[in-house]
């Protein structure tokens, strides 16, 4: 009965909207790529905002979809925030809300944890991961023990803190599926390369449903770029390497197209958190950066696009998160959910446009760092509260910068807030650090 009302819901809302595409087609047919940038700041792109960088395919892909300007992680960190982004629970439910994970770790995304790949392999999709992984390094919890067919990329950071482990052995691997095909991994490729092996494997599985995750290492430190985009961009290496990412989507949606499957591809484009304060990225009017819980730390670009089916040059104002991401996948293709409590909500209905429809979401906790460097936020609607001393409050509606703390004037809305931070206590109660 349940999967009966939802085509139903979903049979009104193409109709509604002027679609032709049968509800069945939608859920069992649609393909999905998942493009996450590392570190890309909220202010890195023209269609929110930059006018030093020239990014004309994702504009295009912007004006041709749907442009999300409250899409927010839950940590202003790689693993916490993939660890969400995959699993659409908090990190701190799977061990996983602090720190990043180094090559030497032992823990991870545990192997049954339910993943995005995961939903997608229930209805018969092919699965592929491209990129960096981060999300553990020890059997079971690797790309193809968690739901992916295939793996092509390094698991780990370029930085100096991850390569040091590998220079005993030939510099950091490149891995197809569980093998090591190349060392050492050359940041000034990894761009065109994962783009490479993006559209190969596209092509490979376009006949067929499939999910593809392509995790760019770039722009995370270290910065590097193909030479043909070097000291291009008015933003000096930062700004050729976002350039050569704007690229990068040009060539994927190409591809789409020309193969004849965009009516059946849907394609977001995000980050897993704000910019990182030691290169030129930009949050934009946005305060804060990546180590911060600030909307520059945890706000990110959102780009939906499915040409026909998401509606086109639309800015929405929605809160979203990346928790939100599995149970509006697993909607989307009528799959089952897992039987875990989830932290996130189904979104189909606002990514498709269905009118008088606004987000399920009220509230996001979102937290960086621990001990006596733990930061912590807590957002209800336009609300926000930081936890550490001295206290302060923001209304997102009136001071998006986050400049005016405003907490001595509403003593019974931090009091409020206060009490609702205190219901997320627990989401860190595997996580032992």
């Amino acid at each position: 009965m349940i999967r009966q009302a939802f085509s139903f819901v979903i049979s009104v809302l193409l109709m509604a909207n002027g679609f032709v595409i049968q509800a069945n087609h939608l859920m069992s047919q649609t393909s999905v790529i998942l493009v996450l940038c590392d570190d890309l700041g909220y202010g890195d792109l023209g269609c929110y905002g930059a006018t030093d960088i020239r990014t004309p395919n994702l504009d295009r892909m912007a004006a041709e979809g749907t442009r999300f300007t409250d899409f927010s992680v839950v940590a202003s960190l790689c693993t916490p925030s993939r660890a969400a982004l995959m699993t659409g629970k908090y990190p701190g439910r799977v061990g996983l809300a602090t720190g990043v994970l180094r090559p030497d770790a032992i823990n991870g995304l545990a192997h049954d944890e339910v993943t995005l790949a995961d939903i997608a392999k229930s209805k018969g999709y092919r699965t592929g991961c491209i990129g960096k992984w981060h999300l553990g390094f020890v059997d079971g919890m690797l790309p193809m023990q968690q739901g992916f067919d295939e793996y092509f990329g390094t698991p780990h950071n370029l930085d100096k803190l991850e390569t040091m482990h590998f220079e005993n052995e030939g510099g950091m691997p490149i891995y197809r599926n569980e093998k090591v095909i190349e060392r050492p991994a050359d940041p000034a490729k990894m761009t065109d390369l994962y783009t490479q092996e993006a559209l190969r494997f596209i092509q490979a599985n376009y006949e067929q449903p499939f999910f593809l995750y392509l995790s760019h290492a770039m722009p995370h430190l270290p910065l590097g770029a193909s030479p043909r985009f070097l000291g291009k961009s008015k933003r000096n290496l930062y700004g050729d390497v976002i350039e050569e990412l704007d690229d990068s989507m040009g060539q994927l949606l190409a591809t789409i197209r020309n193969l004849g499957i965009a009516d059946r591809t849907l394609v977001l484009f995000t980050s897993d958190n704000g910019p990182e304060r030691k290169t030129d990225g930009s949050a934009g009017k946005l305060r804060g950066t990546k180590h911060t819980v600030y909307e520059g730390g945890i706000r990110v670009p959102f780009i939906a696009w499915w040409p026909t089916v998401v509606p086109s040059g639309r800015e929405n104002l929605d809160f979203i998160s990346g928790l939100d991401l599995l149970p509006t996948m697993a909607a989307l293709i009528d799959a089952e959910l897992p039987e875990t409590e989830l932290d996130g909500f189904n979104m189909l209905p606002v990514l498709l446009g269905q009118p008088d429809v606004r987000s399920p979401r009220s509230s996001l906790y979102a937290k960086y760092g621990y001990r006596d460097k733990r930061l912590e936020s807590i957002r209800l609607a336009e609300w926000k509260l930081h936890l550490k001393e001295p206290i302060e409050l923001y209304n997102l509606d009136a001071d998006l910068s986050e400049s005016q703390n405003i907490a001595d004037a509403y003593p019974g809305k931090v009091a409020e807030l206060r009490k609702l931070a205190k219901s997320f206590a627990d989401l860190d109660r595997q996580d032992t650090r």
